[in-house]
């Protein structure tokens, strides 16, 4: 009975005691798959977090990229404006200059409408006055021709005055009346009487200084003589000497002198006209 029980008794130690290692094999070797599990919780965790610190640098560098192409946009917009403003201001100034060129343009055109105007007319008195002049008086002495802007008459002193006079010959009265018919008909237009003599002084018993003089005087007698005997306005009228100092060739032989001796009658517009023209405002 002692043997059975002591058998019994061993058996269960030797049961309880297998049963103890496989238990501890078991655990054993659920500690160990723990820790493989718990290693690969940790690789995976390292590994996240650099993903996240690198992710974190991307992001970083993603938002400093982001404010950079925001400032660059935002200096963009503001060059955009800049050059709208300045394109603005350009088309402003381009219109503004076209705008000028265009009233100069006008200008212009009126200026040359104005002067081709003048043309024609000073052909239309330049031919009267050679048909009137030519009409009983034939005379070498007597030139008519339009030179720039004006008409001009010259006549030679022997057919006005007598030598070192500027007393009006009978003859003269004859030509004088003829220029005062053209003169008259074109009253928007001003005469003036030119004077001129050759280089020969005056004589000393002559009640006349010198040649400037004797120039003066001779248009001063013309305007007078258009004046009172013909009626010619004497706002219209210029008397002007130019002495010796404005000859057509040299004074050195009597024919040339001859030459230089003579008077003009120069037919122009009238200065205030043309400043007034000058001072029209082109719309």
């Amino acid at each position: 009975m002692m043997k059975k029980l002591a058998l019994l008794l061993t058996s269960i130690v030797l049961l309880a005691s297998c049963a103890s290692t496989k238990e501890m094999e078991a655990l054993q070797a659920k500690h160990d798959q723990t820790k493989e599990e718990l290693l690969a919780v940790k690789n995976n965790l390292t590994k996240c977090l650099v993903e996240k610190e690198r992710y974190q640098d991307e992001s970083a560098s993603l938002q400093t990229r982001i404010q950079e192409l925001q400032k660059d946009k935002q200096n963009t917009l503001q060059q955009v404006e800049n050059l709208t403003v300045l394109t603005q201001g350009a088309n402003d100034n381009i219109k503004e200059t076209l705008s000028q060129l265009s009233k100069k343009d006008k200008y212009i055109n009126k200026i040359r409408e104005a002067a081709s105007k003048k043309d024609s007319l000073n052909l239309v008195v330049a031919f009267h006055l050679k048909k009137e002049l030519q009409d009983g008086i034939d005379d070498e002495d007597i030139e008519v021709n339009v030179e720039k802007t004006v008409v001009f008459i010259s006549i030679s002193d022997k057919l006005l005055f007598k030598s070192g006079s500027y007393t009006i010959t009978d003859k003269a009265s004859k030509v004088l009346e003829k220029v005062a018919t053209v003169v008259n008909g074109q009253p928007e237009m001003d005469v003036m009487i030119e004077g001129h003599t050759d280089d020969t002084p005056i004589s000393a018993n002559s009640n006349l200084k010198d040649n400037w003089d004797l120039s003066v005087r001779r248009s001063t007698a013309i305007v007078r003589e258009l004046q009172a005997k013909y009626n010619v306005a004497p706002d219209r009228l210029i008397a002007a000497g130019r002495s010796s100092y404005l000859p057509l060739v040299a004074n050195d032989t009597p024919a040339n002198k001859a030459k230089n001796r003579r008077t003009k009658i120069i037919i122009l517009p009238k200065l205030g006209q043309f400043f007034d023209l000058l001072d029209q405002k082109v719309e």
